[in-house]
């Protein structure tokens, strides 16, 4: 049976590692983003013609933004969609998004025509979300659910609760998620593969063993 975790608990594993271990944000964000674009690349339920990433303001776009490059630099024609205000952006998604203009990364905008893209790879938030979905984020979620263009979430799909398994308003139905670390609780619960797909565990360096815990 699959390890799963709660979200404190990948909170406190996350920390841990960047505090206590001393492996740095960007370092993890970096692993991440290779790890989540060799599952691209390895599903074939795929097709990476023309993706569309869209990103929220947390570190889960962070990821998304970095997996964009990664895309981009492969001769794959990636387009990114940035989502949320600005002022709410954490400073390794601001790194990540200057990265992606240094390589002058295509950027579209919420009125845009998602059926023609052939994959959407999804970082609105991470596992962490404790309210309902509202706003611009519920409108792309939506947006994304009835283009029919199959879907690759980051961590989990955004608006699925990480502990319940429980929908918080409304929330990404994934063809497949990459889940980093370990699969959090709610993405085993019953109903939850609806939303999360076929999932990949991706090791990044962030690890639950008791040899360690102090």
């Amino acid at each position: 049976m699959t390890k799963s975790i709660s979200v404190e608990k990948s909170r406190e594993l996350d920390q841990k590692t960047i505090n206590e271990v001393g492996i740095p944000s960007m370092v993890l964000m970096e692993r991440a983003a290779l790890k989540i674009y060799e599952d691209l690349l390895a599903n074939d339920q795929l097709d990476l013609t023309k993706v569309l990433v869209i990103a929220g303001t947390g570190n889960n776009g962070g990821d998304a933004l970095a997996v964009a490059r990664l895309l981009e630099t492969h001769d794959i024609d990636t387009s990114i969609l940035l989502v949320g205000e600005p002022k709410h952006r954490s400073e390794q998604m601001e790194k990540q998004l200057q990265i992606c203009d240094y390589y002058q990364i295509k950027h579209v905008f919420l009125n845009e025509d998602l059926s023609e893209y052939t994959t959407i790879v999804e970082g609105l938030f991470g596992s962490g979300l404790s309210r309902n979905v509202a706003g611009d984020f519920a409108t792309v979620i939506d947006h994304i659910n009835a283009s029919g263009v199959n879907t690759h979430a980051i961590d989990i799909p955004s608006g699925l609760n990480g502990d319940t398994g429980q929908v918080m308003g409304t929330a990404i139905k994934a063809t497949s998620t990459s889940t980093l670390a370990y699969v959090k609780d709610g993405m085993i619960k019953p109903g939850a593969k609806d939303y999360t797909g076929q999932i990949f565990i991706d090791d990044i360096g962030i690890y639950l063993n008791d040899q360690y815990e102090e």
